[in-house]
């Protein structure tokens, strides 16, 4: 079962589900440049994952180091930005991913944070492999 770590500094809201989008004056919606550079450099970091290999649904566990907890994430806003980020990448749906919070940290002057990929074991009835497969036993003419 394959398995993958990435440690990535926290920029603040600019991640949030709440922050990443700007206004405007037109009334248009635009994603902030701060949160176009981060997912930048957190695809750069997927890329040695090879996620493309991966059997689906994807387990995306997100854990956050920070400095105290009045600085911490709610790490369920966090998913939008960064499961977008993995399907701009890959692309394939993020339907296909499976978001876990992980565990917040205290203590930390720099805060970052640990998100943890990992493919759905083969034994699971919900695993699909990101390949295409032929059909096995049916000719076309019956389908």
């Amino acid at each position: 079962m394959k398995r993958d770590t990435v440690n990535i500094w926290y920029p603040g809201d600019c991640i949030s589900v709440n922050h990443y989008l700007g206004r405007r004056r037109d009334g248009g919606v635009y994603v902030k440049q701060e949160t176009k550079d981060w997912k930048e450099e957190f695809q750069w970091l997927l890329k040695c994952c090879h996620l493309e290999d991966y059997r689906l649904p994807l387990h995306v566990t997100c854990s956050g180091y920070f400095k105290d907890a009045r600085s911490q994430a709610d790490l369920s806003n966090l998913s939008k930005v960064i499961l977008d980020s993995i399907e701009e990448l890959i692309g394939v749906n993020d339907s296909n991913y499976r978001w876990h919070d992980g565990d917040l940290h205290f203590g930390y002057k720099d805060p970052y944070l640990l998100i943890t990929l990992e493919e759905t074991p083969e034994t699971s009835p919900d695993a699909l492999q990101l390949k295409s497969t032929p059909l096995k036993g049916r000719s076309r003419s019956k389908l």
